[in-house]
């Protein structure tokens, strides 16, 4: 993962559970609690593609593992975020672009429904059982519906930002002609300059100055 991505999804990340602690956690919404940090992670998977998805998702998970008032075991939702990371960059468009939204609404509630059922099955494995005592269809419809309403005003911005963290205004300048490490050849020492106008003036300048060391008896190495 290049720094930009490394830094712009930590700061993303940071500020979207911020947010679902200090302002969603405490709505008293009935049901579930909206989940901007997976919808974080949607936005940049949708970006960044499948592996990125993953290794985002579980840092993002991990670190609401260990934020407080977290009251399960640590690990929990990094392993949910991971998984739901990763397919979600499996659905990534070719050249990164969204042109309906559509599937990315789709994918969204699909992630809430995923989220939610993966988060419950995990902790009836290591014996929690709040899920059901609350409620797992009410969990699910309320997430969906939350997420989805959520999602407009969140998926876009972080894949906007995303992309424009992608066109480093450094590499485009590096990529151009300007380039002086573009012009080295795949084998040899020589420097090319330009085209071969810019080769030649090179070439002119290496013999007179091979003539002037004769001249002057300098050893050349």
């Amino acid at each position: 993962m290049s720094l930009n991505r490394l830094l712009l999804s930590s700061a993303l990340v940071v500020v979207a559970l911020v947010v679902q602690v200090s302002v969603l956690a405490r709505l008293q919404l009935p049901g579930a609690v909206p989940d901007l940090l997976l919808l974080t992670v949607l936005g940049l998977a949708f970006v960044y593609g499948h592996v990125s998805g993953a290794l985002i998702g579980f840092g993002a998970g991990l670190l609401a593992d260990l934020a407080p008032p977290a009251d399960h075991a640590a690990g929990r939702y990094a392993l949910v975020l991971c998984v739901i990371g990763y397919l979600a960059g499996l659905a990534r468009p070719q050249d990164g672009k969204v042109r309906s939204a559509t599937g990315p609404m789709v994918v969204v509630v699909a992630a809430a429904v995923g989220s939610t059922l993966l988060y419950a099955g995990v902790g009836a494995l290591v014996g929690d059982s709040a899920a059901g005592q609350v409620g797992l269809g009410g969990l699910l419809f309320s997430a969906a519906v939350y997420d989805l309403l959520l999602a407009p005003f969140t998926v876009p911005f972080v894949m906007a930002l995303a992309r424009r963290a992608e066109n480093d205004p450094v590499a485009e300048a590096r990529s151009g002609g300007g380039d002086v490490s573009a012009g080295w050849p795949a084998s040899g020492t020589g420097l090319r300059i330009g085209g071969p106008r810019g080769a030649l003036r090179l070439r002119s300048a290496r013999s007179r100055a091979s003539r002037a060391g004769r001249i002057k008896g300098v050893k050349r190495l």
